[in-house]
């Protein structure tokens, strides 16, 4: 368990006069309110949060923002990757107005990934833009969705593919707070931090294959994980903060994992988004191993380690079945990293080292599918 004698962490996204800072450490949403005073003076907000969090953390956060004389609304939407929706985007935008909140006031994401990416999509467009705090309390958004801007909703066609950049203000990454989360949804935001290293870090993700239980367990290696994981997504978020360049590495595993979580209709009974981004990363792990770009040891070791961790690798592993593989390509063409119809994956050449790949053959995606959906 993390313990509130540790000092926190500051991490720096540096984008000029938008730069920020996400704050690291245990019991953070107790100071959130001296945190975002400090940054906001005189400011108003509106917390965004789900039924299943408020239960554990917002009388933290209430109490945090009243002590610093924060004025507050709360907008509580129900669990769940559905909530990233029209009709709840709708419902949020309307009680963040009904609130009487001007331009100048802030949004505050309460939540995980779902929570961080429509409170943020309802900031960026109630009054054309309102300040944004995220307070991330899964590990996936304090590694990943709370940091960089991306906010949106999904639809039928896909995932995340209506949004806008609108980057924070303040991250406060409280680390107690994911004391509470359960073990699935722990283990599911840990495919997020494994990304880092698999990208271009094959030192983070040695260093993550011999502490892993260490981060699971609350010790002192879980700060410093998700503090290398924030370093390593700001770097990349400050040189490339709209995804024309190489920020698109960051989608390894994810455009196979979001055809997967499209596939099972977003039911996180069956499938929850970072599941899907491991078995999406031992996929595309397995696929450049298929095209001669790298090692088969290096598929195996990404698998092994995943699975170790207790995460899914294989499209067996999801439950309830899946389509055949010509529906699960149609996911995939829909997916936003598609360019002028030609397919874009994020393939590697061993461990740390993942490219940008264009212009893949759609008959080679189709006969891997394939295979990997055999029996």
């Amino acid at each position: 368990m993390s313990t509130e004698t540790e000092a926190p962490v500051v991490v720096s996204v540096d984008l000029g006069a938008r730069s920020y800072d996400i704050v690291i450490g245990p019991a953070i949403l107790g100071s959130a309110g001296v945190e975002i005073a400090r940054r906001i003076p005189g400011t108003r907000a509106a917390i965004v949060t789900d039924a299943n969090v408020a239960a554990a953390h917002l009388r933290t956060l209430r109490d945090a923002l009243s002590a610093a004389g924060i004025g507050h609304e709360v907008v509580t939407i129900a669990p769940g990757e559905k909530s990233k929706s029209f009709a709840t985007l709708q419902d949020t935008v309307d009680a963040i107005l009904a609130a009487r909140l001007e331009r100048g006031d802030t949004v505050i994401a309460l939540g995980g990934g779902v929570v961080g990416d429509l409170a943020g999509f309802a900031a960026a467009i109630v009054r054309r833009g309102m300040n944004f705090v995220q307070a991330p309390t899964s590990l996936l958004a304090q590694v990943d969705s709370s940091v960089g801007g991306k906010t949106g909703i999904n639809t039928g066609h896909g995932k995340n593919l209506v949004g806008v950049f609108h980057q924070p203000r303040l991250v406060l990454a409280d680390t107690a707070a994911l004391d509470t989360l359960p073990p699935r949804e722990f283990r599911a935001g840990y495919a997020e931090m494994a990304k880092y290293g698999l990208i271009d870090r094959p030192e983070f993700f040695a260093w993550l294959e011999n502490n892993w239980k260490d981060i699971f367990a609350g010790g002192a290696a879980r700060v410093e994980a998700i503090a290398r994981s924030c370093r390593a997504k700001a770097d990349v978020v400050a040189r490339d903060e709209h995804e024309v360049g190489d920020r698109a590495l960051l989608n390894l595993g994810h455009t196979f994992g979001h055809a997967l979580e499209a596939a099972t209709c977003y039911d996180s009974a069956r499938l929850v988004h970072g599941e899907g981004v491991a078995i999406g990363m031992a996929l595309a792990h397995r696929f450049s191993a298929r095209l001669n770009l790298a090692s088969p040891d290096d598929a195996e070791r990404v698998e092994a380690h995943l699975r170790e961790v207790g995460l899914p690798t294989r499209l067996s592993d999801v439950p309830g079945g899946l389509p055949d593989a010509e529906a699960l390509l149609a996911y995939i063409a829909q997916d936003k990293k598609v360019a002028r119809g030609a397919l874009t994956f994020i393939l590697t050449r061993g461990i740390g080292q993942a490219f940008i790949a264009k212009d893949v053959p759609i008959s080679q995606v189709l006969s891997f599918l394939e295979e990997n959906l055999a029996p």
